[in-house]
């Protein structure tokens, strides 16, 4: 068989203030063509390279077109989405005939004039392959589902995990279907159900996420004619009609029995609503929960999320509201993991290790972002093309360099990401078990890996991006039908 695959991987906040353009794909590092990547581009959030194994694996010729991926930000570049688009468009057209198409998509991708870039991509190849050809994708479960994506796809397959831990197996999955359906053993169907919510995330770490992740599991095992469950959460802050939480359920053929389960597993859902809210503090309740864990000496830090400044939500990563509450109440021992400043990375990358300055750092990109702080600091480590790792990935945060002011330690960085791994710090010269308090700019990603030197883990709310009070954000597009913004939008 021949098996033509693509990546076109980044997800959309439209109140964030970055544009995403050609250099936010190209920064990253994770953009090529052609499949001309090694190995050292494996990552879990492509499944692109996992699934040229399989095929590879299968003995199966493997056309690989564009791999793309972007840090999330604003609305892409109409002009870039489209060249991307077409070049994988062409490529397509240039290995016809082909078996199977794979694509490795987030879904919550929109561009200057598209709402929903994954569907406008999957119809343009659904037109080019014919109706019989099976094509499939893998999805980030933060996406917005949309109509044109069930339409033009065989199976879309979202990752169960949060944070995204198993798309190693969502991409044998996919490849499973598609294969059985290539061969005519199963004719997938996918029945979609709106659970009519806005929900930040479910958590797949604890209750009640790691349940329902279970059923869900236990869902595919009991019947045979379901191929696949999936939880679309949703992108909270997308502003597109297609955004919210929705449950799919591809069946073999089963129309009926695919609506009925992923009705039911819906209901389920929203039943669970309440107890979707994370735990969240102001940044004053924050600081003080520290200091009363800290006065009982716990022997080890307390790790904070700055849950408003999260890069993958959109949200700048430079802003200051923390640092600026650490330095008025004078604590000490604090590390910040990271601040992104790329102007602030060249002056002290030029001072050098060891050297003392006045720097401004910060608060660059808006209201969202607080006010720039002018510091005296020591800058104690200095690293080009810095690094953290996530589910054994290798992910880069740019160049970097550690700065120490007033008993505080701050990684300034010049590629946005949020934080995955404790690495981030001990790469940057920091030794987080010598830590009182870690500071991270990451929702939920970071937990794997920084939970168990924790204490205890706090999810703390600034004035930051990414509201969680979904009631006050201005959206324009969506169907406001939706819970919290309605108490019960199923009531006719």
């Amino acid at each position: 068989m021949k098996i033509f695959l693509a990546s076109l991987n980044t997800e959309q906040n439209p109140f964030s203030p970055f544009p995403t353009g050609y250099q936010s794909f190209s920064e990253f590092g994770y953009m090529v063509h052609k499949g001309q990547h090694d190995e050292s581009m494996k990552d879990s959030r492509i499944p692109i390279i996992e699934f040229r194994r399989l095929a590879e694996a299968h003995g199966w010729q493997v056309v690989e077109s564009l791999c793309a991926y972007a840090v999330p930000g604003g609305t892409t570049v109409r002009s870039v989405y489209e060249s991307f688009r077409e070049e994988i468009l062409k490529d397509l057209k240039a290995a016809l005939p082909v078996d199977i198409v794979f694509l490795d998509l987030h879904g919550a991708m929109t561009a200057d004039g598209y709402d929903d870039c994954e569907g406008d991509l999957l119809a343009h190849i659904r037109n080019i392959v014919g109706p019989t050809v099976p094509i499939g994708a893998t999805l980030d479960p933060h996406c917005n589902l949309s109509q044109a994506m069930v339409e033009n796809a065989t199976v879309l397959v979202m990752a169960k995990e949060y944070p995204h831990t198993d798309y190693i197996e969502r991409t044998a999955e996919v490849l499973s279907i598609l294969e059985n359906t290539s061969l005519g053993k199963v004719k997938p169907h996918i029945s979609v159900f709106d659970c009519r919510m806005i929900i930040p995330a479910l958590h797949t770490t604890r209750e009640p996420g790691r349940s329902f992740v279970n059923h869900m599991k236990k869902m595919e095992q009991e019947n045979e004619e379901v191929l696949s469950v999936s939880l679309c959460h949703g992108m909270p802050w997308a502003d597109v009609p297609d955004m919210g939480a929705k449950t799919l359920v591809a069946t073999n053929n089963q129309p009926e029995l695919g609506m009925e389960l992923a009705t039911s597993l819906g209901h389920k859902l929203f039943d669970l609503r309440h107890s979707t809210i994370p735990d969240l503090m102001t940044l004053d309740e924050t600081l003080d929960r520290a200091s009363e864990i800290l006065d009982g000496n716990p022997g080890k830090p307390v790790v904070i999320s700055d849950y408003t400044d999260n890069p993958s939500g959109g949200a700048p990563g430079d802003a200051t509201f923390i640092l600026q509450a650490l330095l008025e109440r004078g604590m000490e021992g604090a590390a910040i993991a990271t601040i992104w400043d790329p102007v602030a990375v060249t002056i002290a990358s030029n001072a050098g290790e060891g050297a003392n300055l006045d720097i401004r750092i910060g608060g660059k990109t808006g209201p969202f972002s607080g006010n720039p702080l002018d510091v005296h600091a020591h800058v104690s480590k200095v690293v080009k093309d810095a690094t953290q790792t996530f589910a054994g990935n290798t992910l880069g945060l740019g160049d970097a360099v550690t700065i120490h002011t007033n008993g505080i330690d701050i990684i300034l960085n010049s590629i946005r990401d949020q934080i995955f791994g404790v690495d981030c710090l001990t790469h940057m010269g920091i030794d987080p078990t010598q830590k009182r308090i870690i500071f991270v700019k990451s929702a939920h990603h970071f937990y794997a890996s920084f939970a168990p030197i924790a204490c205890e883990v706090i999810r703390c709310v600034t004035p930051g991006l990414l509201s969680p009070d979904f009631a006050n954000i201005p959206y324009k597009h969506i169907d406001r039908n939706k819970w919290p913004l309605v108490e019960d939008p199923f009531k006719d």
